[in-house]
């Protein structure tokens, strides 16, 4: 039957639902309105059901029961091939769907359940995930931790205390201590293994009442006159299901396929981290991580637990030596195992023949948000920096802090308009936290990257010795890298303060022509790593979001 785009207005009688043969039903571009009906579940043979462009309305979840392949559903209900439908009467209490359940996702599902939210959070897969990256949670992340009262979700999985960096270059060592001065003893940052954490607190929110996890895999947002009205989804049996909500938060990570229908994003590899884990070792400084700037790029060490140590090799570009046929294994013993501390050298071997190396791309994704009535974009699926600062949790749970305070007056967020409007806010609350730290990584990797040009071997210099010389030259970039003062104008100051005492070493005491020059490309060279991050992440809303209108937006009434 196809009765596409011929104007009729009415309702779908239930007595479609006796013929048992049929095997398509198109009514796109219709004014038809109402609902399903129950006869529908017995059109086994239902090959394509399209209902896009209509007027109906569906209080409650549709599952489509049979049939090999699904397509993107539309107008409340699955568009689907093959199979009939059946209600499930769960879909009118749910306030907020949350699709993805790693550290953001977790995090921001136990908020909003504590907040009395009725929450249902779609997961990929809820085994226990095995990463090498999400293992360092700075100071000012583990704040953001205590204030969404989540703190003890780092309870009973062996996570380590970290109390600042070592940083090592040409055989020279320099400590740099997190400024925790002020703050209670039990602040630190945290090292452990990223799938224990996750785990508690998806453990953590199965306890509240109102939050609902469950496994499966969201396929497409569903949209309605460009809004979003919920997710279809397939759960680990197969099934393809479409849920509703007034709100969606996507936060499925950095491998994100959703992404593209709520931002316009601009994803860079820079590098790769290979991931290896030492054991039965100490670090030379303890409670530390530890930053070799190595040839062509850094290396990192921290704890994970008490009994190991986790290793991070960045290799630069998007491929990296095969793993299968052992050329991992010899790039590791010839390229990095020479410029391994030598307390860390015969674990790192024992490490490399174990032969549980693992590779991650290392992503950079300014975020660039698409404001989207009924959907919102969270964690890595938003907004990515390189790891070797270790700031993607603090950003991830900074953000949650806003956003749970932006919501925390509305009882009401069925409109889905007039909360988008105030939900901008939310963009413009995050800027300074988040692009401070954002920047700080971009320009930090580049600055640490071994460089053939003079100009650049010369920043790099400066910015070793400039941290080496303690004081505010090292508790200032310390207290920006930890989130602990994540002001945008105190990064800019420093990184120029690196550059300008870079020069000042070249022209002192007797400039020459060739030092002029060298200084000169030195600045250069600082502006050209410093400035393009600023642009991507926006000078406005870094510098002075205070000039923008969506800083002061009102909750609804």
């Amino acid at each position: 039957i196809d009765l596409n785009r011929v104007n009729i207005v009415g309702s779908l009688p239930p007595e479609l639902g006796l013929l048992t043969n049929l095997a398509l039903l198109h009514v796109n571009s219709n004014r038809f309105c109402g609902g399903v009906s129950k006869t529908f579940a017995r059109l086994r043979l239902l090959f394509e059901f399209d209902l896009i462009n209509n007027e109906f309305v569906f209080g409650r979840n549709v599952r489509k029961t049979k049939g090999p392949k699904a397509v993107v559903a539309d107008e409340g209900l699955a568009r689907s091939a093959g199979g009939g439908f059946r209600e499930d009467s769960g879909g009118d209490d749910v306030d907020i769907i949350i699709v993805g359940a790693g550290v953001a996702g977790a995090a921001l599902a136990c908020t909003l359940g504590k907040e009395g939210r009725r929450v249902h959070v779609i997961e990929r897969d809820l085994t226990e995930p095995d990463r090498i990256v999400g293992e360092l949670l700075q100071p000012g992340g583990y704040l953001k931790l205590i204030e969404l009262g989540l703190e003890d979700c780092l309870g009973d999985i062996d996570a380590q205390r970290v109390f600042g960096y070592a940083l090592y270059k040409d055989g020279k060592s320099t400590k740099l201590s997190y400024p925790l001065e002020k703050f209670h003893s039990d602040v630190s940052g945290r090292s452990f293994h990223n799938g224990r954490f996750i785990q508690r607190m998806r453990e953590k929110a199965k306890t509240l009442r109102n939050v609902r996890l469950e496994q499966g895999t969201v396929t497409s947002l569903l949209e309605e006159k460009g809004t979003v009205k919920g997710v279809q989804y397939k759960t680990k049996n197969g099934e393809v299901i479409t849920a509703y909500a007034p709100l969606t938060i996507v936060c499925d990570g950095c491998f994100s396929n959703l992404r593209r229908s709520l931002c316009k994003p601009q994803v860079d590899i820079p590098s790769c981290f290979v991931g290896l884990v030492l054991e039965n070792c100490e670090l030379p400084f303890a409670n530390h991580g530890h930053v070799i700037l190595a040839d062509p790029s850094p290396i990192l060490f921290y704890p994970i637990s008490s009994t190991e140590i986790r290793c991070l090799v960045d290799v630069p570009g998007q491929k990296v030596p095969s793993i299968a046929n052992g050329e991992m294994a010899n790039y590791l013993k010839t390229v990095v195992a020479p410029q391994v501390p030598p307390e860390l050298h015969d674990a790192f071997i024992a490490a490399i023949e174990k032969g549980n190396i693992k590779t991650m791309p290392n992503r950079s994704m300014p975020a660039n948000p698409q404001s989207t009535p009924g959907a919102i974009l969270m964690g890595d699926a938003f907004n990515m920096r390189h790891p070797l600062t270790g700031g993607g949790m603090t950003v991830a749970l900074s953000d949650i802090v806003i956003l749970r305070d932006l919501l925390r007056p509305i009882p009401d967020i069925n409109d889905a308009y007039t909360l988008c409007k105030y939900l901008e806010s939310f963009y413009t609350l995050r800027k300074p936290v988040a692009s401070t730290i954002n920047t700080l990584a971009g320009a930090l990797y580049k600055v640490f990257f071994a460089s053939p040009d003079p100009a650049r071997k010369e920043m790099r210099e400066a910015c070793f010795d400039y941290l080496s010389l303690g004081g505010v030259c090292s508790n200032g970039p310390i207290a920006i890298l930890s989130g602990l003062n994540p002001r945008p104008l105190s990064l800019f100051l420093h990184f120029f303060a690196v550059a300008i005492y870079g020069v000042g070493r070249l022209l002192l005491p007797f400039p020459s022509p060739k030092r002029v020059l060298l200084g000169a490309r030195l600045l250069s060279g600082a502006s050209g790593i410093i400035f393009p991050i600023i642009k991507a992440e926006g000078v406005r809303q870094m510098f002075f979001p205070a000039t923008l209108p969506a800083y002061y937006r009102a909750p609804p009434v």
